[in-house]
């Protein structure tokens, strides 16, 4: 136990085996858990400020490392880097942990995995918060994040890596531009150290190869209407370059019901431990059984 949470692994059905976190309930217990899935290159520590914050609201919450990324195995199939596999993996994790019903958080790639457990199995699904990502990707979006992590090169300090995080991430955060205790902690969310003296990105660069930005992208819009039943809340970064204005009034026309909040200042993506986005999450983490 370290920190409010203790590791464990899992053993996927064809073999990688994954990295995860369980925060306990802390007090009593306030409702069903919480299952926080990250970004196409994150791992389990870019929860690690939401987390505690979620189980101090009395929710058991569970975060888990994606295959190839932290310190979950990588795929020696890296075809199989895909949203479907990663789905199909937390299926069968929440299987593994017998929890029946769970509140589903998830940051952009996260997003889509949600969609896809839902249109499977939406009884699961006690209630969702989709941060910063819809049924419609904008292209633009897409293609910065292509760009930005194109370059994959280790790094021999901290220093160095946090200005890496920094060049890759300031269109997203402005406001941070000279805050560098920003930057070294983003830096260790997302880098790690190899043991050789470098530190390298903490994903297995094949899951950047799998994106083709030219490709026409789904129609994503089916796997909207099963969130039509389900209480949902709706983050965006008020300057995301993914998720569109337009996208957001589409899912509100079809679900008059979503819960919205807005991020000032934030690109793609906010933590959602930003005052405007916490407030939103607390107030409707208590209305969810």
């Amino acid at each position: 136990m370290s920190q409010g949470y203790s590791d464990h692994f899992f053993a996927t059905a064809d073999g990688p085996e994954l990295h995860y976190r369980d925060y306990p309930a802390v007090g009593e217990v306030r409702g069903v858990p919480v299952l926080c899935l990250h970004g196409l290159t994150r791992n389990v520590r870019d929860f690690e400020d939401l987390a505690p914050r979620l189980a101090a609201l009395g929710r058991r919450v569970i975060v888990a490392s994606q295959r190839g990324r932290g310190r979950s195995d990588p795929d020696p199939q890296p075809e199989r880097y895909q949203p479907l596999t990663y789905a199909l993996d937390m299926i069968g994790l929440i299987d593994a942990l017998a929890i029946e019903r769970a509140v589903f958080v998830g940051t952009s790639m996260g997003g889509l995995m949600m969609m896809i457990m839902a249109a499977q199995q939406p009884g699961r699904f006690a209630a969702a918060v989709f941060n910063d990502i819809g049924p419609e990707i904008a292209s633009v979006g897409l293609d910065r994040i292509k760009a930005n992590v194109s370059s994959r090169d280790p790094v021999t300090s901290w220093e160095a890596a946090a200005a890496r995080s920094r060049e890759a991430n300031l269109a997203a955060f402005p406001e941070r531009a000279d805050d560098q205790a920003f930057w070294l902690d983003f830096a260790r969310k997302t880098w790690v150290e190899t043991g050789d003296g470098q530190i390298a990105l903490a994903y297995d660069g094949a899951i950047v190869d799998q994106i083709d930005s030219s490709a026409v992208p789904p129609d994503l819009w089916p796997f909207w209407t099963p969130f039509k039943t389900i209480p949902t809340l709706l983050v965006r970064g008020g300057i995301s370059d993914l998720l569109a204005p337009e996208t957001v009034a589409e899912m509100k026309r079809l679900k008059p019901d979503l819960e919205f909040v807005e991020v000032p200042d934030v690109g793609h993506a906010p933590f959602m431990t930003e005052p405007q986005a916490w407030a939103a999450i607390e107030a409707f983490m208590a209305r969810v059984d």
